[in-house]
Formats: C-alpha cells, sequence, structure tokens
C-alpha cells in the first residue's frame, strides 16, 4: 500500500509539472561594469515556471573553450519544474581569464540577489556547464574569493555539477601563457589548485577516459581524488562510457537531475 502510494504522489508530481506553464525573459544585464565589452556581453537569460515560488535554480554556464559560445537555456532543464538562468561572460584573448571568472562570480551574485522574484530559492542554487562552463564552476565553488568580493559565500551554493570541466589549468589560458595544449599545468587557474574540504557537494561528470578531450576524465578523477584526501564528503565523479566531449552532455543532465531530487529528499530509482 505505501509503494503504492509513493507511485501515485510522483505520478501527480509529474502530472503537476506536466501541466505547469512557463515564462522566459532574455537579455538582462547583470554588470555594473561600464566598459562597451561588458555592457555588450554581460546579459543572462531566465527561464522560470509561471506562479510557484522555492523552486531550485539551475545556473548554466556554456562552452566554447572561454573563447567562444552563447548563453542558453538547455532544453533537457525546461519543464522540470527548475528555474533556469543561462549567463554569458567576456571570452578569451579579449579579456584575461580573472575577467573571465569575474563575470561568472558577477551572474551568480545577480542570482542570488535576484532570483527570489521568479520563484527561485536561494537555498537551492545549482551551478553547472559543460566544458569551459564547468571549469568556471569549479573555480567560484573552490576558490571562496571570486564570489566573495560580490558578497556571496561560495559555501551556499547548494551544488556544484560540471560537466566535462577543465581540472587543471584551462587549455587556453596555457595558450595565452605560451603553454601547448598538451602541456599540463596546475596554477592559481586550475579548480585543482583550490580544493578544500568544506566546499558545496561537487557532481565531476564526464566522458569515456579514451574519448574525451585532452585526458579531461583523468583531471577529474585526480580532482576528486585530491578532494577525497582532504576530506570532502560529498566528491562524486561519474564517466559516461562510449560519450566523448561534446556526446556526454545529453546523458549527463540524468545524472544531475538525480543529485538535485536526492538533495530535495526524493526517492530516486536508479
Amino acid at each position: 500500500m505505501r509503494r503504492l502510494t509513493m507511485a501515485l504522489l510522483a505520478l501527480l508530481l509529474t502530472l503537476a509539472t506536466s501541466a505547469q506553464t512557463y515564462k522566459r525573459v532574455n537579455d538582462i544585464s547583470f554588470t555594473v561594469k561600464d566598459d562597451a565589452y561588458a555592457q555588450e556581453r554581460l546579459k543572462l537569460d531566465v527561464y522560470y515556471p509561471d506562479d510557484r515560488q522555492g523552486c531550485p535554480v539551475v545556473v548554466w554556464f556554456h562552452g566554447g573553450g572561454l573563447e567562444g559560445g552563447q548563453k542558453e537555456i538547455p532544453r533537457r532543464l525546461m519543464e522540470k519544474g527548475y528555474v533556469v538562468v543561462g549567463a554569458n561572460y567576456r571570452l578569451l584573448p579579449r579579456v584575461s581569464v580573472d575577467q573571465t571568472i569575474d563575470d561568472a562570480a558577477e551572474a551568480v551574485a545577480w542570482v542570488f540577489r535576484n532570483i527570489a522574484r521568479y520563484g527561485g530559492d536561494t537555498r537551492k542554487i545549482v551551478l553547472t556547464g559543460h566544458s569551459a562552463g564547468g571549469y568556471l564552476d569549479m573555480m567560484l565553488c573552490l576558490n571562496k574569493s571570486w564570489l566573495k568580493k560580490y558578497g556571496v559565500d561560495a559555501d551556499s551554493v547548494w551544488l556544484c555539477a560540471p560537466f566535462s570541466g577543465q581540472a587543471i589549468t584551462h587549455y587556453n589560458v596555457r595558450k595565452m601563457q605560451g603553454i601547448q595544449p598538451l602541456q599540463p599545468t596546475i596554477d592559481q587557474w586550475a579548480p585543482l589548485y583550490w580544493v578544500r574540504p568544506d566546499c558545496p557537494p561537487l557532481v565531476l561528470i564526464c566522458g569515456d577516459r579514451e574519448l574525451e578531450l585532452y585526458g579531461r576524465y583523468d583531471e577529474n578523477q585526480y580532482l576528486a581524488r585530491m578532494m577525497k584526501l582532504v576530506g570532502h564528503k560529498q566528491t562524486y565523479l561519474y564517466e559516461l562510457d562510449g560519450h566523448g566531449h561534446g556526446g556526454m552532455v545529453d546523458p549527463a543532465f540524468h545524472i544531475l537531475e538525480t543529485h538535485i531530487k536526492m538533495l530535495s529528499g526524493e526517492t530516486v530509482n536508479p
């Protein structure tokens, strides 16, 4: 009887979510920076359920090697009961990497300050994104100074879930330093440099280690090991067999959604 009741509740929740209507607001400026490139680039989109409050908030940073790409609301995040934010940031080599990371921090700070008006719960903010976006997620959550500048404690992020993010110094940052993509370095621009035991839950999702870009899985595996060694209790690492750097994105959304449900206290079926 209990199993039947839980199944009925799950069905009713699914029906309620599917009947929910959603709205979208595009090109919201989130910056106080006044240079022309910042004014042009630093905008975000918000997709949200109509007439709902207390929703999980998913902040998505796009990929593109820190040199390209545009803000987006991924289709797989739509109609899930989430408030979704797709944010831009300024791109290399037109700006330096510290400016790019600062842009991402400013976008997240905007979310903390403003997302309640769109029905989002500031206690349930998830940082995620693919490739370069995943790199930015990790830099913000592991090095607390970026968000602290904007009055946000990085530990108040609910979940950090990078999709195939670079754990060592980003290869296009190394290119600007005159270093080749296959010459690995770990400096202050590497998430690995900032391992700490008390950051938000960290869900590392990568493609097949033999198909990923520049050993991306192996970097994340090392990051996961070091996080556990320093005492972090909620680091998770996933390898999506048979999927390369781009192909891993679609199945990774299932893992992200599973962890959001777990944090929400929902029963999760494998």
